[in-house]
């Protein structure tokens, strides 16, 4: 039974190796990212031939070291991610029972690929193994417009089109969304379910961006909705935190099909921009004090 299912494994690994394919049971957080696709795609293929990946890694199978482990004195830190489906769980929890003193972390995290999913976390445990120690995160606060997307009636469409269909229709909604980012020098933090968190050092490009969005995106028969709201915010790591990020989130919940609503701070701040904004109202957010004026961008 184990030789027929190593035999499927490396069939399938033949098959998939240089098409982008195995992304759906390595890195299943960015499989459906069709511009992080291609790029793995193309790194497999200048890596090696197709031909030649299937006798490399079963290599791996034909090698048995496990009389090895019990001699090793050094420090030893094992990883191992909860919904790995490439190297499962109990592999890295023989390695934590076999070599002395071997620390064993195990994260909830669902990739196998190590720069994709829980990348902050990962860095942290190497350099205490190696150090003794464990530095703070760098943090940098900055005034910065946040602007958060979703796609209206996500769940819907995501049901009618099915697992394949969504993964494509996904897929392109977010190369029209980065595009608009480069092109407006936003700064994309994170996709968050079927929307984007992105950060701005300027206003008005962040209400254009967003504008823009909304506009391409229709011609994919889909609309979104957008929110804004500048104010002072932390960058740790990747990530950014801060009053003004569940602010804009928000004012992103409150908004229609392809509207873009906009705090009475952005408001503020584009005054002379040119941009044209229609009052919303005076509105409660919900975990945010005070009430707040809210503007939708009209194009």
């Amino acid at each position: 039974m184990v030789v027929a299912a190593l035999a499927r494994y490396l069939a399938s690994f033949e098959e998939l190796f240089g098409t982008g394919g195995m992304l759906d049971f390595t890195a299943p957080s960015v499989a459906h990212d069709e511009r992080f696709r291609r790029w793995y795609r193309r790194t497999e293929r200048l890596a090696m031939g197709r031909g030649a990946a299937s006798p490399m890694y079963a290599t791996t199978f034909e090698t048995d070291v496990r009389h090895v482990l019990p001699t090793i004195r050094v420090p030893t830190l094992i990883l191992t991610r909860s919904g790995d489906r490439h190297i499962r769980v109990g592999h890295g929890r023989y390695l934590a029972d076999h070599i002395p003193e071997s620390k064993y972390v195990h994260l909830p995290v669902a990739d196998h690929r190590l720069h994709v999913g829980d990348t902050e976390t990962m860095p942290g445990e190497i350099e205490e193994v190696l150090t003794g120690a464990r530095c703070s995160p760098a943090s940098d606060r900055v005034l910065a417009t946040v602007l958060f997307t979703d796609i209206v009636g996500s769940t819907e469409r995501a049901a009618a089109l099915g697992d394949a269909g969504w993964r494509d229709l996904l897929g392109a909604h977010h190369e029209v969304v980065r595009r608009e980012l480069e092109r407006y020098r936003g700064r994309e933090i994170s996709t968050i379910g079927d929307g984007f968190l992105a950060t701005f050092d300027g206003p008005s490009r962040a209400v254009r961006c967003a504008c823009a969005v909304a506009q391409a995106v229709r011609r994919l028969g889909i609309e979104v909705r957008a929110g804004l709201h500048t104010g002072e915010v932390e960058y740790v790591g990747e990530n950014v935190i801060g009053i003004a990020v569940h602010t804009a989130a928000r004012v992103a919940a409150l908004a229609g099909p392809s509207e873009v609503l906009v705090s009475s701070t952005v408001k503020d701040l584009v005054a002379g921009s040119g941009l044209r904004l229609a009052e919303r109202g005076t509105h409660a957010l919900k975990g945010v004090p005070d009430e707040w004026r809210l503007f939708a961008a009209e194009r």
